[in-house]
């Protein structure tokens, strides 16, 4: 069977289970906690697909890698995953999990590119623009990238909005050139 339907499915009895008992936004940080932890350590999928490892030492690991608080939900998550002999699928299932509770809950992600670092109250007026346009909440990601001279560049769902001096000014050379 394919490694992303079985993920999506795992992740879709989680997000119920989760929805359930009130603690989707608990697993939900779990999960993307866990998400993280294998990208950034790459070493944990290789221990976590080694079958010479006891289950016990793989589900320590797995819960340390989802936070130090885990909630029980996402603890009795990881054990079923490893009853099952799933663990190589782990990290599918919580990135699973993560876009269908983005799903549920009309999460959208934003990124803020500024060539200098914004005020908190420039950053939330950036979210309540976005918030207001799409209905949704925003998880928003800020960047300085002095790249960019000045300015900002805006993203959001498939929405890019580049306001920045760099941009302008190679559309100013652009012209020039044609």
């Amino acid at each position: 069977m394919d490694i992303g339907v079985i993920s999506v499915r795992y992740a879709r009895a989680l997000l119920k289970s989760a929805t359930d008992q009130k603690l989707e936004e608990q697993v939900y940080q779990d999960m993307m906690t866990l998400a993280k932890s294998c990208v950034d350590v790459p070493q944990l999928r290789q221990t976590i697909d080694n079958p010479m490892l006891a289950k016990e030492t793989k589900q320590t690991l797995l819960e340390t890698a989802s936070g130090s608080q885990a909630c029980p939900l996402t603890k009795a998550f990881i054990a079923l995953v490893l009853k099952e002999d799933r663990e190589n699928m782990v990290q599918f299932m919580a990135n699973s999990y993560v876009t269908l509770y983005r799903k549920q809950k009309n999460v959208i992600r934003g990124k803020l590119t500024t060539a200098a670092r914004v005020s908190a109250a420039t950053e939330q007026k950036m979210r309540q623009m976005v918030e207001s346009k799409t209905n949704g909440t925003v998880e928003f990601e800020t960047e300085v990238n002095p790249d960019i001279i000045g300015g900002f560049i805006l993203e959001y769902d498939t929405y890019r909005m580049d306001a920045s001096v760099k941009s302008k000014l190679n559309n100013i050379l652009n012209t020039l050139k044609g």
